[in-house]
């Protein structure tokens, strides 16, 4: 026997005898796994009642989504005896159901339920919502002072209105003037322009004409060119008349436009002393796509700066054969070039035709070189290479290539590379 034999068995001789866990037999484990096996049902158990949970949840707004109410209370109140994860989401949704059905007193008392075992649910700002409704819902309108919660103050409001307008205009007055929140004075506004009633628009005309501050009076004339009649009109035409404020006036101009008041920002463009006004205003006909009104200006025109920003305006409002008559044949050149950069963004593809023509055409280098930008700025990569393999001139050539290179376009990539290999 070699020595290295003699080690290793005097080595296990040596060696402390098994422990009683290792030497028992593999019965005496069968204890240690039983809370094992235990934890693991438990955890199978658990996920199958939240499965359960989430299958009668689902079931619960499905019902909702179809209006079978009966069916959603059933569902939801099977979910709550879960006392699961989701239990105070199906209390809310219960209540709603009842609330749907007329049955207040059940939706009343969901909502209690809610209250008393969900104190910290997210849901119980949805209940008070849904106490509000029903009560304004059943003749009991809730003062919107009285409510401490924004959101639910806004439901006050419009309930009020509905209910007692002749009580709610007032109070929305004293909203506006007192210190209640943006949000709560915006929709306060809107609640007295929607109701058509002359006091609430006598209350906001008086907002609008400045007896409050500005940005609530900004908003004021806002809401009269959206809601506003005839009178409103007539409103807004006084405070533009007698304000030497830019900012009012320049509010006022815009609600002309959104109520379709055409001939009122027609007559502040042909009259306005401001020239800020003044180009305003004709921005503005460009938007109300006011063609003719537009070119029989331009016709008239006799500065720069006017016939500069009537031309803009054409532009906007769509009248672009105008524009490519005008960077073709105006005696101005300027006014040329002014046509030609207006072309590009909105003239569109279809006017790279016109484009490319007038370029052919064109002697003087600025026009050329705006027709070149208006072309990228219109994204007409086809043009651009239509003229960049045919120029001569070395440098609007170089132009030409160096508008494709940021088209970012396939057909300009595939222009870069035939150049690149060549």
């Amino acid at each position: 026997m070699s020595f290295e034999i003699v080690l290793v068995l005097a080595s296990l001789a040596a060696a402390p005898a098994p422990s009683s866990a290792l030497a028992a037999s593999p019965a005496a484990f069968v204890g240690d796994a039983e809370p094992l096996l235990a934890d693991d049902e438990q955890q199978a158990r658990d996920e199958e009642r939240r499965d359960r949970e989430d299958e009668l949840y689902d079931e619960g707004t499905e019902a909702l989504d179809e209006g079978a109410w009966d069916r959603a209370v059933s569902k939801f109140r099977s979910v709550t005896e879960m006392k699961g994860r989701r239990a105070d989401a199906a209390i809310y949704w219960r209540a709603y159901a009842e609330s749907k059905q007329g049955r207040s007193d059940a939706a009343q008392a969901a909502i209690e339920e809610l209250r008393q075992n969900y104190p910290q649910s997210r849901w119980l700002k949805e209940a008070k919502a849904l106490e509000l409704e029903m009560r304004q819902r059943a003749g009991q309108p809730t003062r919107p002072e009285n409510v401490a919660d924004e959101d639910l103050k806004l439901m006050a409001l419009n309930g009020l209105m509905n209910s007692d307008p002749e009580q709610a205009i007032p109070l929305l007055e004293k909203f506006l003037r007192g210190n209640q929140s943006r949000k709560l004075q915006d929709r306060a506004l809107f609640v007295l322009c929607q109701s058509g009633s002359p006091k609430a628009r006598e209350i906001v005309v008086r907002i609008a004409r400045g007896e409050s501050e500005p940005e609530l009076q900004r908003k004021a004339i806002q809401s009269l060119g959206i809601f506003g009649g005839k009178p409103s009109q007539q409103a807004l035409s006084e405070i533009y008349a007698s304000s030497s404020d830019a900012t009012v006036k320049k509010a006022v101009l815009q609600a002309f436009m959104v109520s379709g008041e055409k001939d009122r920002v027609l007559e502040a463009a042909r009259t306005e002393k401001d020239p800020a006004l003044r180009r305003q205003a004709i921005q503005l006909l460009g938007v109300m796509g006011a063609r003719a009104e537009l070119w029989t200006m331009y016709q008239a025109a006799t500065s720069l700066e006017a016939k500069k920003a009537v031309l803009n305006a054409l532009a906007v409002s769509g009248e672009t054969d105008r524009i490519v008559e005008m960077a073709k044949s105006d005696k101005d050149i300027e006014m040329r070039l002014v046509a030609m950069r207006a072309l590009g963004p909105f003239g569109g593809p279809s006017k790279a035709g016109a484009i490319v023509e007038i370029y052919r055409t064109e002697s003087d280098r600025r026009i050329r070189e705006a027709a070149l930008g208006a072309l990228f700025v219109s994204g007409s990569a086809t043009a651009l290479i239509e003229i960049a393999r045919t120029e001569k001139d070395p440098e609007l050539k170089k132009k030409a290539v160096s508008q494709l290179a940021n088209m970012h376009s396939k057909e300009a990539t595939a222009f870069l590379l035939e150049i690149l290999n060549q």
